[in-house]
This record gives structure tokens, sequence and C-alpha cells, in this order.
């Protein structure tokens, strides 16, 4: 096993959103590790890294709460002392506080029981898991006080403390399709390319795609398409970043014409390429580039 490349201890007061932290991380490329009994833990982070193995892996955070087995506070924070000393990995401790009062208001109205007090107040399990995990409030250097957040709140927290560029990007995909065979069901942002100059018209130019030259030369002659397909450019540019911000995992952009061969298809082609350049990793999907040819679709006197 590859050592990671960060290791981040997740603990805290129960119901203070460790799971929220933890999925949220997960959610952002890390390696998740829950409720692991502490020989274990101590096994895991003293592992050395496989022979011939020098790439650096994904981050690694790792769940720890009172009703972890053999939980012993004290004893973590010597483990995880000794490993820093070493010199051999970069952990970090998060801690997620939160006031009683609110504790005790989501264990009543989840009607979840306590872990520490499951045939007791809710309350009672509170207070004593509370002196348990002390030691480590106090030793631990990161420090998240939930007691005034949602879940969106504390996974925008942990989204923009924890983001590493190159891991979690959302999937983005750019489509072409044709209106005439039905919305994409899955997009996110759709562009009607049905304004732009037809090449169906052409008979020399019908029988291609928009991944052909002359197609493409076609359908950027239109004096509308620069502004337009440059304003979409900007547009994505634009809002990528604020979806992937916001923890969005997929993000399906689909232009459509009338077919899904010609005009959708060139511009899609273009579009990933942009997006490429401002380095996003789209995937080009043209959903009906191998459909037949249905005339019956073009024949309108507008031409659309």
């Amino acid at each position: 096993m590859t050592p990671p490349s960060q290791i981040l201890l997740v603990t805290g007061m129960s119901g203070a959103g460790k799971s929220t932290a933890l999925n949220t991380l997960e959610d952002l490329g890390w390696e998740i590790v829950d409720n692991l009994p502490l020989f274990l833990l101590d096994r895991l982070l003293s592992a050395e890294a496989a022979l011939g193995r020098d790439e650096t892996s994904r981050p690694l955070a790792i769940g720890i709460g009172a009703n972890t087995r053999d939980f012993d506070a004290e004893a973590i924070v010597r483990l995880v002392d000794r490993l820093r000393s070493a010199g051999r990995h970069d952990i970090s401790v998060l801690f997620l506080d939160c006031a009683s009062d609110e504790l005790a208001r989501r264990y009543d109205e989840t009607r979840r029981r306590h872990p520490l007090a499951a045939d007791r107040p809710a309350r009672e399990g509170i207070e004593r898991e509370r002196a348990l995990v002390d030691p480590l409030r106090r030793w631990a250097a990161g420090l998240i006080d939930t007691s005034y957040y949602t879940s969106a709140d504390l996974a925008q927290a942990i989204r923009r403390r924890f983001f590493h560029p190159g891991l979690g990007e959302p999937a983005i995909t750019v489509m072409s399709f044709g209106f005439s065979r039905g919305l994409p069901r899955d997009a996110d942002l759709v562009f009607d390319m049905r304004f732009l100059r037809n090449p169906h018209w052409d008979p020399a130019l019908r029988p291609g795609t928009g991944i052909d030259a002359p197609v493409a030369d076609y359908v950027a002659q239109d004096p509308a398409y620069e502004p337009a397909v440059s304003r979409i450019e900007d547009l994505l540019l634009l809002l990528l970043p604020r979806y992937r911000a916001e923890g969005k995992s997929y993000i399906n952009i689909a232009f459509g014409c009338t077919g899904g061969r010609h005009r959708s298809v060139h511009v899609a082609e273009r579009v990933a390429a942009r997006l490429r350049s401002a380095a996003f990793s789209p995937t080009v999907v043209h959903r009906d580039l191998a459909a037949l040819q249905q005339g019956t679709f073009e024949d309108r006197p507008d031409g659309q």
C-alpha cells in the first residue's frame, strides 16, 4: 500500500457531524476509514509503503469516536505524537464539537439513541462522551464548532478546508443530441443550436457530420456563431468552478440541434476543447451521431 499523502483523523462529539464530514471528504476524493478499532489504527498508521511503490496516494481520513472499540483519547494522542516525531506521516486531527444543548436537541429530533446512553437520557451520554474525548479536543489543532451549522454548512466548510486540486473533480460530460429524438434525461445545462445555419440544406454537406471540417466551417461562418458560442464558453468557465465548490459530482452539458449530427456535434467538440484548455477534463458524447438520417425531421420550411 502506498503511503497516503495526508492523514486526517476526524473525531469529536457524536451528533456533531462526523458522518457528514467523512462523506464530504469522500466526495472530494479522499479514502475513508470509519470506526477502526484502536489496535488496527495503530497498525494502519504504522504500515510501511509497499516496496517499489513511491507514488503519492490519495489522502486518507479516519473517523474515530467514543463508540470506537477500545477508544482511548490519551492513547490516540500518544500514537499520533509518536508517528509525527518519527516523521513518517503528515497527520492532522479535526475535532468536531457542538454545544450540549444542541446535541440533545438533535438526538431528540431524530429519535436516535446516543451511543453511550442506550437506555438513559441522551444528555447523560453527551456529558460522559465529552469527558472521554476532552483530551483530543484540547490537543487537536483543527476544530469546527457545528452548534449553528446545518449539514450543508459543515459540508461547505470541509470542502473549503480540505479540497485537493485534482481530487474529487466533478465528472463533466459534453453531449450533442437531436431535439427530434428527445431531450437528454440527465442534462444539467441545455443549449439550443438550431439558430445556426443548417448544413442539412447543402446536399454536399448533408452526409457529413459536425466532426468533418467542411461541415464545421459551414456552421462557423454563421455571423451569430462566434459571439454566441464564445459567450457560452465564458458562461461555462464561470459556472463550473461554482458547481465544483458546491460539491456537484456530475455536470452534464448538452448541445442540441434538429437531428444531432451537424451543428450540435461541432459546437460540442469546440466547447470541450475550450474546457480542456482551461484544465477541465470533459468526456464528449455524441448521442445521435450514429443514428440514421431522418429527412422528415429536417424538411421544414424554416430550415430549422
